[in-house]
């Protein structure tokens, strides 16, 4: 799922997502609408003002509305937090980005609002200026520019966050119920076409839950090229190479020398001076720094950190990690992670 073209529209349920807006389109003041990283909407607008719904249907002034959607966006995006400026006829409009894993997969575009403080206008950057603006002070244009509603600069912020907060939360959850629910048909699956073997069915919910520990272990645990390691002696890359790749197994020394094909007192010798550390010592830190980045981005209890990584017994766990960072895990995890 991570790893594919990330597309909002398949990641949310869309109706329920609908729902979700309307209501905090009523509980915030403003109007709301939901697009993907293309700028296309995904979802209806709610609430959305009938003076801006005229500029934005009108030939005249429906050029200038997306200029304003676009620009937003893409500062929105460029600063990775949420954007608000004036539109071409001075209205406050916002661009909140939903990015996950640092990738950008759409946006929340809210406003339509008047600051109640005039003078707080200058705190915002008019984004577009239109040529046409007075047209709206024509009577009927007039009362509905006056229609739109007001609102406080720091009751609007306090808006923004909440709704950029809310926004990424629920898509990231969306995301992880999606991965277990692909995890889940995949074992089905194998099941069907006889990959478990026969009188093995009745373990389906433990292989369920190892799947989805893998899953898990894959999902939050870096695995780009600086957490990995290259051997200045290729001899020793096999072990290395298993490590890394399989991180909810063991792998004692004995395994570890037959794998590269030379005795273990070789190969403790020759792990010794590539990384200047005894075998032993470099695989329990290393174990340890990949639960640091499931405690830090997890709430996974940690009697499964440590079974996820293929300690024997939390117990043990819990006396490494105190080895390498001086805390327990659950010291780190409360006072430690920021």
């Amino acid at each position: 799922m991570r790893s594919g073209s990330l597309k909002l529209d398949k990641i949310l349920d869309i109706p329920k997502w609908q729902n979700l807006q309307d209501a905090l389109a009523l509980v915030t003041g403003l109007a709301i609408i939901t697009v993907d990283y293309k700028g296309v909407p995904i979802t209806q607008h709610s609430s959305r003002r009938q003076f801006c719904g005229y500029m934005r249907e009108h030939p005249d002034t429906e050029t200038f509305c997306q200029k304003c959607d676009s620009r937003g966006g893409l500062e929105a995006v460029r600063i990775g937090m949420p954007y608000m400026y004036l539109c071409h006829c001075h209205i406050v409009d916002i661009a909140i980005p939903i990015i996950v894993d640092d990738k950008y997969i759409g946006a929340i575009m809210a406003g339509q609002i008047k600051l109640s403080d005039k003078s707080e206008e200058d705190r915002l950057e008019t984004i577009l200026n239109s040529p046409i603006q007075n047209k709206y002070n024509s009577s009927g244009f007039r009362k509905q520019f006056d229609e739109i509603p007001s609102m406080l600069f720091d009751q609007l912020q306090s808006a923004v966050d909440m709704l950029s907060i809310l926004s990424n939360y629920i898509v990231e959850e969306a995301m992880n119920k999606n991965l277990v629910l692909e995890m889940y048909e995949q074992v089905l699956s194998n099941e069907r076409i006889g990959v478990i073997p026969e009188g093995h069915q009745v373990n389906t919910v433990e292989n369920i839950r190892r799947n989805l520990g893998v899953a898990v272990v894959s999902a939050y645990i870096k695995t780009s090229g600086e957490n990995k390691q290259t051997c200045t002696n290729k001899i020793l890359q096999p072990a290395i190479d298993h490590i890394f790749e399989h991180k909810g197994a063991m792998l004692p020394q004995k395994m570890a020398a037959e794998m590269c094909h030379i005795s273990p007192g070789h190969f403790s010798r020759l792990f010794m001076k590539e990384t200047g550390e005894h075998y032993a010592n470099f695989y329990s830190r290393q174990k340890v720094e990949w639960s640091k980045q499931l405690l830090e981005k997890t709430n996974l209890p940690i009697t499964q950190i440590s079974d996820e990584l293929g300690f024997n017994e939390p117990g043990y766990f819990i006396k490494t990690f105190r080895k390498f960072e001086g805390v327990t895990p659950a010291i780190y995890r409360k006072f430690i992670v920021t």
